[in-house]
């Protein structure tokens, strides 16, 4: 017998309640959510008897099969797939929340509501104006991913995601789509500032920090693309080929220690194919590494019209697809029927399914308000946005900016023109992005007005002449620099005390950045730094730049021409105060770079085969109405040599190394004492750091491990942890400790499928940076040791 679907043009629904909405089919094939309040069936019948699946005094996974016991063969199916998404402006204006980017199917017999899903890595995303509704819904931008990462603070990134969180219940959503953690790979990546860092370490602990945030206001978090989902080029239709060493050591290792330290509600599998198998339909990568192997308890489902094969997405243990299509239901009633789906998977599916709508907001009834705290949440994404920005070159003290400096000439579009985030679904719909220049001017500094009026109408009239987007995706070609006048720029510098120059950069889903005009400088922008740095050198006047920029670029052909660089990423709607906040040396900087910046492209070890070759002439289009493109393929021919691993181990010079950052102050690193000389079931190692300098400050703290080859080539040092101190004083001084267990020291040996620590001596550096190690230290191991084995073949 057929099954019964929901993609009728229109499916009657009594609605009694604001909250209740139409079920039907959008024009792409994705399913438009019904709202129902969680008592509006039991109400309508006038029976106040709750069911066992109603009663929280029970153990939730009795509640789960009473559910299941309830469910026709029909309601099983709809309800593995989730509704929701209009993708001509990314809202459904009749939705519970519009602009969430879908819902679960929502239980309408048994008085189950949808739960929401909402984007994403910056904040969350939800329309911010709603039809006949004169109020606005605004959300906090908080720094990206990349930014979040440079503050090597989890505690810093916990208060982040508590934050995130309680915007996420107070706007009626249940999970928030984030936080992303794929590896920075290759710095053209379109979506780097999602993501964390080139380290699976620094991801992990970033990445586990922001979701027990989220998850401490009782709503979920998701941390996605679950894998190797490190590139937008042909990003449904790529396989990524990737050695089992490179999986287990790099790509999948952040995404365990995410799913071990936080236990997130829920998973997103990547769209790419690994290894020549889509990521949400491989059973190796989501049922026996995920599950088995790390015990993730929570639901694991597609990115949107991700994979081909509904039937295989459901016996791999993919649990919800989303959006859901025809095509998806199809499929599925096709394999139940040749016995390809067995009812008991969608039985296992569904109960980790209902296990998170149980625990949901909207289930509990949770009154949402519509105003979450969002004066505070500024408050701290200011705080977070100014503790991640890094100070890359700081020469003659041209920062902090002296007592002296009053007036400043500030250039670069982007200073008038901030970027607080990049593009797509990681975008926030903010209320306000404060600029350099506003940022500056509510510091007390004198802006130069002509100047700043100038470049006021050159970006006017530029923006006039832009096109139109095409899409909520497309990115519009930047606006190229301001040509300046040789007399004029004579005169600023005279009158000035000081040069400020921002250049910005932003990107977004489904292309990844050029090397040329993108990764480097554009010819405009290089005659900018030049004509800036002389004029006002021959004054005798400092040149600051500021990158505004999600993810690194080259630096090393125009920086000694400058004083001072600052990096402060994409720093979200507070970004320009955070900016004069340091600038000034109200705070002190104290980010450190989570990923490598490269002297030129061609030295970054995956520049040969970064984003991959096409396998086929053929145009694949019309996925969910997003994919266009053609089936490539991509080799990480550098395996486990990724970033720091790499320009460390084979002496490749970067322009700025992994983990470097200056300060105001200066940090002393001293006595530090080892727990044993021999290694058994762990090992501790303490360090004392001191602030020598003038002012306050804080420091990173960085442990890395350099283990004997054996068998295995090795990198030589990865790290391996970290910590931030305290606000230390002049003088002041904060012990630190940190513990390796064997895991820590073990390499993956495909050819035992095992965690390998070798027997010899290890090292453990520590230091401010990959490569300015301040202290070392030794131990010996022994004898062989096995710290995992017998694991998935991938």
């Amino acid at each position: 017998m057929p099954l019964k679907t929901k993609y009728l043009p229109l499916t009657l629904t009594i609605c009694l309640t604001a909250a209740c909405s139409v079920d039907n089919a959008t024009e792409d094939g994705a399913r438009q959510p019904q709202i129902l309040t969680k008592n509006t069936f039991r109400d309508l019948n006038g029976n106040g008897k709750k069911d066992l699946y109603e009663d929280t005094s029970k153990p939730i996974e009795q509640r789960v099969d009473d559910i299941l016991s309830r469910l026709s063969l029909d309601q099983k199916v709809n309800l593995v797939m989730g509704t929701g998404m209009n993708t001509d402006d990314y809202t459904n204006p009749d939705s519970k929340v519009p602009g969430a980017a879908g819902y679960t199917y929502a239980l309408n017999e048994l008085g189950i509501a949808s739960i929401v899903l909402a984007d994403g890595p910056a904040g969350l995303r939800i329309s911010p104006s709603r039809k006949g509704d004169p109020n606005s819904y605004f959300a906090t931008a908080f720094p990206i991913g990349t930014l979040l990462a440079s503050t090597w603070d989890t505690d810093m990134l916990t208060t982040i995601g508590q934050s995130m969180g309680e915007e996420v219940k107070e706007y009626g959503v249940d999970i928030l789509l984030a936080p992303g953690m794929n590896i920075h790979r290759n710095p053209r990546g379109g979506r780097n500032f999602e993501y964390y860092s080139e380290d699976p370490v620094l991801s992990g602990k970033s990445a586990a920090a922001m979701v027990n945030g989220i998850e401490s206001n009782g709503v979920g978090a998701t941390i996605k693309h679950y894998v190797a989902n490190n590139q937008e080029t042909n990003r449904f239709l790529v396989d990524t080929i990737a050695s089992e060493r490179a999986l287990r050591e790099i790509y999948l290792r952040g995404f365990e220690i995410a799913v071990k330290d936080s236990q997130p509600w829920g998973i997103m599998s990547s769209y790419n194919k690994l290894n020549g198998s889509y990521t949400p339909q491989s059973e190796n990568i989501l049922t026996q590494v995920l599950r088995d192997e790390w015990d993730f308890q929570g639901l694991v489902m597609t990115d949107w019209f991700a994979g081909d094969d509904a039937v295989a997405q459901m016996n791999a243990g993919n649990d919800l697809i989303m959006p859901g299509t025809p095509k998806d239901t199809e499929q599925l009633a096709a394999g139940l029927e040749s016995g390809q789906l067995d009812e008991k998977t969608l039985d296992r599916n569904l109960q980790r399914i209902l296990k998170v709508i149980l625990q949901s907001p909207s289930y509990a009834g949770y009154p949402y308000s519509n105003k979450p705290d969002l004066n505070a949440h500024a408050h701290t994404a200011r705080q977070a946005a100014a503790e991640g920005a890094v100070l890359l070159k700081n020469t003659g003290g041209a920062l902090p900016l002296a007592k002296a400096v009053n007036k400043v000439a500030v250039f670069g579009n982007t200073s008038y023109d901030f970027i607080s985030g990049g593009a797509g679904s990681g975008d926030v719909n903010e209320a306000y992005t404060v600029s350099l220049v506003d940022g500056l001017q509510t510091a007390g500094y004198h802006i130069d007005s002509k100047l700043a009026s100038t470049y006021e109408q050159f970006l006017a009239t530029e923006k006039a002449r832009q096109p139109k987007k095409e899409n909520f995706f497309q990115l519009l070609p930047p606006i190229v620099e301001m040509p300046l006048a040789g007399e004029a720029l004579a005169t600023q510098a005279a009158e000035a005390d000081i040069a400020l120059i921002t250049l910005g950069r932003n990107s977004g889903e489904f292309q990844d950045r050029p090397v040329e005009g993108d990764f480097t400088l554009t010819a405009g922008e290089q005659r900018l730094i030049a004509d800036v740095s002389s004029a006002f050198h021959a004054q005798n006047k400092q040149v600051v730049v500021i990158l505004n920029v999600g993810n690194v670029l080259e630096i090393a052909s125009w920086r000694d021409q400058v004083d001072a660089i600052l990096l402060p990423w994409q720093g979200g709607q507070e970004a320009g105060n955070a900016i004069a906040d340091v600038l000034t040396g109200k705070v002190n900087p104290s980010g450190k770079l989570p990923t490598t910046m490269p002297v030129h492209y061609r030295d970054v070890p995956s520049s040969d085969n970064f984003p991959g070759v096409e396998t086929s002439d053929k145009t694949v289009s019309g996925i969910g109405g997003f994919a266009v493109g053609k089936p490539s393929r991509v080799d990480y021919e550098e395996g486990i040599f990724v970033g720091y691993r790499y320009y460390d181990t084979f002496n490749v010079e970067p322009a700025y190394e992994f983990g470097y950052g200056l300060s105001y102050t200066q940090f002393e690193y001293g006595s530090t004492t080892v727990s044993s000389t021999t290694f058994e079931d762990s090992i501790s190692v303490s360090v004392t750091v001191t602030n020598n300098g003038k002012v306050a400050g804080k420091e990173v703290v960085q442990v890395y491990l350099s283990a004997p080859e054996g068998q295995l080539k090795k990198p030589v040092r990865e790290l391996k942890g970290f910590a931030k101190t305290r606000l230390l004083a002049p003088a002041e001084s904060q012990q630190l400790t940190f513990t390796l267990k064997v895991k820590e020291l073990a390499s993956f040996d495909e050819s035992r499928s095992s965690w390998v620590a070798d027997k010899g001596i290890y090292k453990i550096d520590i230091g401010a940076s990959s490569r300015d190690i301040r202290q070392t230290v030794t131990f010996e191991l022994p004898d062989e040791r096995i710290a995992e084995s017998n694991l998935t073949d991938l």
